[in-house]
């Protein structure tokens, strides 16, 4: 179990294994994946870009969930999500200066993770939806509407890797990176389960290749878009037959 610190102690100070491997590469490779499709959302000759990079995001999103169940100690959900009351109680321990220490997440960063693998699932959904013709034009108002709600949750989050780096006295970025951060010896894991991580960069790249082979034609992609977006309202007037 992630385990605080008892209020008002010291950030312990040895350098423990906490992240692994996967979790890792999952963090960094959301991270690009998120940005390079949201940066290429609008523009028509970058939209088999931005169609890989989301199908890349729905499919990290797959993993994540299943890492969570079987993965190391600190990347299982039962590790680090909590109820309202271990939220509250850990910003309140903030506000009060006396932080409490979390060897794994802590509870409302928990909280932001799951709300961006939450908002990633769903601008997957629509984004699909959306490409394969399947919406009336409400579909990608809420494609837009949730991929902007995320950006700002990512804003939020980085905001509380700042202040949590900050209060702990501990680089959380370079943790993610190297994956230690400071704890006790009992609180680390023991593996890093590097051959995980290299089997989906393996699998990632093999699907941008794949998805590079199958590329249609230059305007291909955008005119199906395009054929897309100018399909006739079903519910505009029929024009009138001969007299």
């Amino acid at each position: 179990m992630n385990t605080p610190s008892a209020p008002g102690t010291a950030t312990p100070s040895r350098p423990i294994l906490v992240w692994d491997a996967p979790v890792r590469v999952f963090h960094w490779l959301l991270v690009a994946c998120f940005l390079g499709a949201f940066i290429t959302a609008e523009s028509e000759r970058w939209r088999l870009l931005h169609v890989t990079l989301g199908y890349t995001v729905g499919g990290l999103v797959a993993f994540r969930l299943l890492w969570g169940l079987l993965g190391t100690r600190h990347a299982r959900f039962g590790s680090f999500v909590r109820g309202p009351r271990a939220v509250a109680g850990y910003l309140s321990s903030l506000l009060h200066g006396r932080p409490r220490h979390h060897v794994g997440h802590n509870p409302a960063g928990a909280l932001a993770i799951v709300g961006l693998l939450a908002g990633a699932a769903g601008v997957v959904a629509s984004g699909w939806a959306v490409f394969n013709g399947l919406d009336g034009g409400w579909l990608e108002d809420l494609h837009e509407g949730v991929a902007n709600a995320m950006l700002g949750l990512v804003a939020v989050h980085v905001l509380g890797v700042v202040v949590g780096s900050r209060v702990h006295h501990e680089n959380l970025v370079r943790s993610m990176v190297t994956g230690r951060k400071l704890g006790r010896p009992e609180d680390g894991i023991h593996r890093a389960w590097r051959s995980v991580a290299a089997l989906m960069v393996v699998a990632v790249a093999g699907f941008w290749s794949w998805q590079w082979a199958q590329a249609p034609g230059p305007g291909a992609v955008a005119g199906q878009a395009a054929a897309t977006h100018a399909k006739p309202d079903r519910h505009q007037e029929r024009p009138a037959g001969p007299a």
